[in-house]
């Protein structure tokens, strides 16, 4: 862990692009409310195939707007070189300076990857395009990525992103500290010197939790489960639970040297303006 402390403790919130009007509103408050933090920035997710496309970039150019630095995903699959070049140019005209840079998913049903098929392949042509001009963030998996045939081809997938010219990584969310350690000293092996902030998904719905975490591969301890299936569907009880567990996951890995943390928000704001308030981070 020796090289994540010798960078600054950065701090960032993710949303996802609103679908309604109603979603747009209730946005915006809990951007204002987790603004006053003063975040390095926020991010915004981009759907399968780019299917939020238009949703993402104007969500990413009203938070640029106001005041805080953005930065929209970016997944390359089922795309071609044309369609990703006239995004990046559509977010540098607007200012935007930050990518997070993936693969994605393929919509149901399309079975072409496009002209990408890797994140190291964006994140190259990234750079073949702008040059420096945008602070690239990729994907990491602490616990292995679901479709990585081993743990050592995921590492060296991310050394390939790392090596293409990534500046940053942002983890997959876990409970297992150990799991994340493991991985920054296995990079550390590797000659990866990058910072890699910890995801942090805030616990507010087991049964939520587990279908998400089923889908991306992030492991939920067996005694973590077993707490919060014995909560039933007494959500207060849940919700305090939750927000214990992942405070001190969160100070463990600030303790030791994490390089900040990111916040999967699920676009609400009490959640993670518990578990921030708990760590006394505004101080």
């Amino acid at each position: 862990m020796q090289t994540q402390q010798k960078y600054p403790k950065l701090f960032s919130f993710e949303f996802y692009p609103p679908k309604t009007e109603a979603g747009e509103e209730s946005l915006q408050a809990v951007h204002k409310k987790l603004s006053r933090l003063n975040p390095d920035f926020f991010s915004v997710t981009f759907g399968a195939g780019g299917s939020t496309r238009d949703k993402t970039f104007d969500t990413v150019v009203k938070i640029q707007e106001r005041g805080v630095a953005a930065a929209p995903h970016l997944s390359c699959v089922a795309s071609t070189h044309e369609n990703i070049r006239e995004i990046l140019h559509g977010y540098r005209s607007n200012g935007i300076k930050k990518i997070v840079a993936l693969r994605g998913d393929l919509p149901s049903g399309m079975m072409s990857a496009g002209q990408f098929r890797y994140a190291n392949e964006l994140v190259d042509f990234i750079r073949s395009e702008t040059g420096d001009y945008f602070q690239i963030h990729v994907a990491a998996y602490p616990e292995t990525h679901p479709q990585a045939r081993s743990a050592a081809e995921d590492l060296k997938n991310f050394k390939r992103k790392v090596d293409a010219g990534a500046n940053a990584a942002i983890t997959q969310y876990f409970y297992n500290a150990e799991s994340y350690f493991y991985f920054v000293d296995a990079c550390e092996k590797m000659g990866i010197d990058i910072p890699i902030v910890p995801g942090i998904m805030p616990i507010t719905n087991y049964s939520q939790l587990f279908r998400f975490s089923d889908m991306c591969g992030a492991d939920i301890p067996r005694w973590l489960r077993k707490k919060l299936e014995g909560f039933g569907d007494d959500r207060e009880q849940i919700i305090a639970f939750g927000c214990d567990v992942v405070t001190r996951l969160c100070q463990q890995l600030l303790d030791n040297g994490a390089p900040g943390l990111h916040f999967y928000t699920m676009n609400q704001s009490a959640p993670t303006l518990a578990i921030w308030n708990n760590l006394n981070l505004s101080d």
